[in-house]
């Protein structure tokens, strides 16, 4: 307790300026939340306890999810991930740290109305990355070991219909059964083979009443279009769908670029109201407010995984968090207040360091996911990008955000595949759509393209 309290000392005096310049009320609310937070420390059990882990259910549709356990680097951004990962968005947030120990509060709400939620299961994935009593203090340890997962490939061969593939997705996604890499290829005669290189959350996929319930919801989908459903370790062609095919230059450009958008571009991906509304991000560093932490603010546009995003950059920049807050919305924008240090304990005071950081969170802000729309010989291309994580996870459900939006386009997909692919210093998980050209749109007009553009990435942002 005296520790937290010291911790706070530091955060109290730069509360009290920004009180008064928000005003009494505002100033009176600010200190009744720290009062509260203060509160929540004392009743603190020790990690491996029942309750690391708390999900209530609040009056209407949001649920509350608390985090009570040992502190590390990244923390913050592997549950905000976990969060994604099940459908959920988180509305606001508060997180507290002295360094050893870590409170995190979660406001979230379930993003798509028919999501399946299996709550338990979700306290289980969240356990599973917060440090125990053990592995902190017994061993000494300042972070988790990544485990290796063993990785199976469930291959089906049937006949294609228009949603196929986000219907199967979505069985993928009810069963926690995440997507590695997938080939998927339509034959002249109409039929599918699909190659999903899969692992599974829950890791029983080796028990083989797992297997068996896997198949059979697989059946139940496919119906009797299904020729053949089958589930296997994966073996050496899964190294070999890792690489990704070669990209153009120009699309790898429009895909992988580090610079601003501008008003005159004329690439494929053409800008649109929302794009252009994204460009209002504001990013700012000030080290003048509290003696032992840099006071991170940022304000942006609302997007569905904006503090996912902002804490994985961090993350990869190694700097951790003290104190945060993840306010609501207002007017379709966020708020963010973070202080911060270097792992080494200093405040970022390196001016290089503060202009890298900060145009990397303005160009998460602008564009988490890249969304381009090009030609592939004869065929045409939705490819979509987003930058992995340095410790090699990618962004959850974008697959499955993007067959369901050109589901709801009435769009077929003649062949998808998942790939990695390094540019501009950083790893990119690449989605390629080859598009089936009997559909509502001309595939060959652009407003057509744009269109579908704006609508894949309309949905992956949540908007």
């Amino acid at each position: 307790q005296s520790t937290v309290r010291t911790l706070y000392s530091n955060y109290l005096p730069c509360s009290r300026e920004k009180e008064k310049t928000r005003g009494a009320s505002s100033s009176v609310s600010s200190r009744r939340g720290i009062d509260r937070r203060l509160s929540d420390y004392r009743g603190m059990r020790a990690p491996g306890s029942e309750d690391v882990v708390v999900i209530e259910k609040k009056a209407g549709e949001a649920y509350i999810i608390t985090v009570n356990c040992p502190d590390r680097t990244g923390l913050g951004c592997d549950i905000c991930r976990i969060i994604l990962d099940f459908g959920l968005s988180i509305t606001k947030g508060d997180v507290t740290t002295d360094g050893v120990w870590c409170y995190i509060v979660l406001w979230v709400v379930p993003h798509y109305d028919s999501l399946v939620l299996r709550w338990s299961h979700l306290k289980n994935q969240l356990v599973s990355v917060c440090p125990s009593c053990s592995t902190y203090f017994v061993l000494n340890l300042t972070s988790l070991c990544p485990t290796s997962t063993t990785v199976y490939l469930l291959k089906f061969f049937c006949l294609d219909r228009r949603g196929l593939l986000h219907d199967v997705t979505q069985v993928l996604t009810e069963l926690e059964l995440s997507i590695q890499t997938v080939k998927v290829t339509t034959t002249p005669d109409g039929r599918v083979l699909d190659l999903f290189f899969i692992t599974d959350q829950m890791d029983l996929i080796h028990n083989k009443e797992r297997q068996d319930e896997t198949l059979e919801q697989f059946r139940s989908v496919l119906g009797e279009s299904c020729i053949s459903c089958e589930l296997q370790l994966a073996g050496p062609e899964y190294e070999c769908h890792q690489n990704c095919p070669s990209l153009s230059p120009a699309v790898a450009e429009e895909l992988f670029s580090s610079e601003q958008v501008t008003d005159e571009d004329n690439r494929a991906q053409v800008l649109s109201d929302d794009v252009i509304k994204l460009k209002n991000s504001i990013v700012t560093v000030d080290n003048s407010l509290s003696p032992a932490h840099t006071l991170l603010q940022i304000r942006c546009v609302d997007h569905r995984g904006l503090l996912y995003d902002v804490l994985r950059t961090l993350k990869d920049f190694d700097i951790k968090i003290s104190y945060g807050r993840f306010s609501p919305q207002t007017q379709g924008h966020r708020d963010l207040d973070l202080f911060v240090q270097l792992k080494d304990g200093n405040k970022i005071t390196d001016p290089a360091k503060q202009d890298s950081l900060c145009s990397r969170l303005k160009a998460e802000m602008l564009h988490p996911l890249r969304v381009v729309i090009t030609n592939r010989g004869p065929d045409t291309e939705l490819l979509v990008a987003n930058p992995v994580e340095l410790s090699g996870k990618g962004r959850p459900r974008v697959f499955f955000d993007v067959t369901l939006s050109l589901k709801m386009l009435g769009i077929c997909i003649f062949s998808a595949e998942i790939r990695r692919y390094t540019a501009s210093d950083r790893e990119w998980e690449v989605y390629r759509f080859l598009l089936d050209e009997n559909c509502l749109f001309e595939l060959g007009d652009d407003s057509a393209r744009n269109e579908i553009a704006n609508k894949v990435r309309r949905t992956l942002m949540g908007w």
